[in-house]
């Protein structure tokens, strides 16, 4: 019988859910048991590909093609597992099925309601998720009393009768605050937010307290007291430097002890958490630092690169150097003095992103690091921008361009693709999801990946138009990466630069804290040269 772990969330949003379900499944998962995570979001979209990335963050993007929460990502560089559609549930997933079914007249005339209808549709993917594992890991998105969250907690609610208790822990997760007047912390906030969560059934088992100050025990013991949990179970997480630290936090007081105590699960065994913290190590502990310049479209928010900007923290830890990313609005680019924002900077990265806006400044961008021999890496539009910048300054191809932010252009070096032509909606029709790629021998690409075969993620309709190629081929810029089946060109590098590589897929989302991505790797490496090179 697969055990389930359900994380619901109080008080206030952005508690640190996804980073508490991630350190739990290391734990269990370094206990030797088969785990999983599956987010559920309340929201009415189907899933996050149409929302916009100043509101929501990243979206992460699993092999299947499945455009997902940037919690997700959380999940899989915790448990280190490829995730799937099957790890995400929406509220608009769920009511698309039902009204299906029902259109279908698969409910034979009855009435169609929340209770028993959603909450079942809820059940049987949990139950479907959770096949094959020992432990499925559920979060809750949302906070406890907000509407649109009340059938998943029902559904959970209901999930202790339909599994037996012995195989369901609830972990709530809130806030104990500081009030800076009266200095000190406030557990009422906590008590209602677990009243409100035994009010509708659900009695919680174990405590995550989010607080910025340390709790003593007699704190614990009054808060174990009011929600009706012993004081063991009520456990305090403070803001941690690095959230891959978070795990052995929770594993210090002992939190998967208990969650296997009540799940009625062997625990004699130590998990091995070596490797954990090796990695919280050299984040705290580096021997020097590089600068590296992330030129976007949405700085502003800081989900909006969540996973490029943890690529960058994991190619760090792998050469033992502190990665300083300097958020650089692109727009900012489009006229100002380019060696007074970047001069200082060991590498460029330009990362994905739609439309026109803050375009010129990526280019102008790619072509100082082009000319001035700075490592440069570019992601999906950051590729696409760094073919237009070399058709445009090296090719003289006068208004080269994408198609997408010039549809007039004379020269469409990045055009849409043919199977995108007569696409009229936008959910979940881009080319999305994992395709093999075969790397060109010699290449930059093909010495970080030491293989000539990759598979990576895409999220994109444009692509590299190659009626050019034979051109910009011609004139030095180097095809180093084709997907085989369609011959599109996934990956440009420039021979004789130091670092000059723009991958068309999203590499950043298979990077792992204990793993690296190749290319982050090799660009942060040959940033961290020139760093040394200037100092030296």
């Amino acid at each position: 019988m697969v055990k389930y772990v359900f994380i619901t969330g109080g008080v206030v949003s952005s508690l640190g859910k996804g980073i508490t379900a991630g350190s739990v499944g290391t734990l269990l998962k370094k206990r030797g048991l088969k785990v999983s995570i599956l987010k559920v979001d309340p929201y009415l979209n189907v899933d996050a590909g149409t929302m916009n990335p100043f509101q929501h963050g990243e979206v992460f993007v699993t092999d299947d093609g499945a455009e997902t929460d940037l919690d997700l990502g959380h999940y899989e560089r915790f448990i280190d597992e490829t995730l799937s559609e099957q790890n995400t549930i929406t509220t608009g997933k769920i009511y698309s099925s039902v009204i299906a079914r029902e259109r279908r007249g698969d409910y034979l005339g009855g009435t169609v309601q929340v209770i028993p209808h959603i909450t079942n549709d809820i059940q049987e993917r949990l139950v479907r998720a959770g096949e094959g594992l020992d432990v499925l890991i559920v979060e809750i998105g949302g906070t406890v009393g907000d509407i649109e969250s009340q059938p998943f907690l029902e559904a959970i609610r209901q999930m202790a009768n339909r599994v037996g208790r012995e195989n369901v822990v609830y972990c709530h997760v809130t806030l104990i605050p500081w009030l800076e007047a009266a200095q000190e912390l406030k557990t009422k906030p906590t008590q209602h937010s677990v009243q409100e969560l035994r009010r509708i059934g659900i009695l919680p088992n174990l405590l995550v307290c989010r607080t910025s100050h340390p709790m003593d025990q007699g704190m614990k013991n009054k808060i174990a007291l009011f929600c009706t949990v012993p004081s063991e179970a009520v456990i305090e997480v403070m803001d941690e430097p690095t959230i891959y630290n978070v795990p052995m936090a929770l594993h210090r007081q002992r939190l998967d002890d208990l969650i296997l105590r009540y799940l009625e699960l062997p625990c004699d065994a130590e998990p091995d958490l070596s490797d954990w913290s090796r990695v919280v190590d050299r984040f705290m502990n580096p021997q020097e630092s590089v600068d590296i310049a992330l030129v976007g479209k949405y700085v502003q928010h800081k989900d909006a690169y969540l996973s490029v900007v943890e690529a960058l923290h994991h190619a760090g830890i792998h050469h033992d150097v502190r990665v300083k990313v300097h958020s650089v609005e692109a727009e900012d680019l489009d006229s100002c003095d380019l060696a007074g924002v970047l001069g200082s900077m060991d590498g460029i990265l330009i990362p994905g992103g739609f439309g026109p806006r803050g375009v010129e400044g990526m280019i102008r961008a790619i072509q100082y690091a082009r000319e001035n021999r700075v490592p440069l890496l570019g992601i999906c539009l950051g590729m696409q921008m760094m073919v237009v910048e070399y058709a445009r300054n090296v090719c003289h191809l006068h208004g080269a361009h994408s198609k997408e932010m010039d549809p007039s252009t004379l020269h469409p070096v990045i055009h849409l693709m043919e199977e995108q032509r007569n696409i009229d909606r936008l959910g979940g029709t881009m080319r999305l999801g994992a395709y093999p790629c075969d790397l060109t021998e010699g290449t930059l690409a093909a010495r970080a990946y030491g293989t000539l075969h990759i598979s990576e993620r895409h999220r994109h309709r444009y692509e590299f138009n190659n009626a050019y190629r034979e051109r910009l081929e011609g004139a030095g810029l180097k095809v180093a990466g084709v997907c085989p089946k369609q011959d599109l060109v996934e990956l440009v590098e420039l021979p004789g630069h130091p670092w000059f590589v723009g991958g068309q897929f999203h590499g950043e989302l298979k990077s792992r804290p204990i793993r690296p991505h190749p290319l982050f790797a090799g660009f942060v490496g040959m940033a961290l040269e020139r760093q040394r090179a200037d100092r030296g």
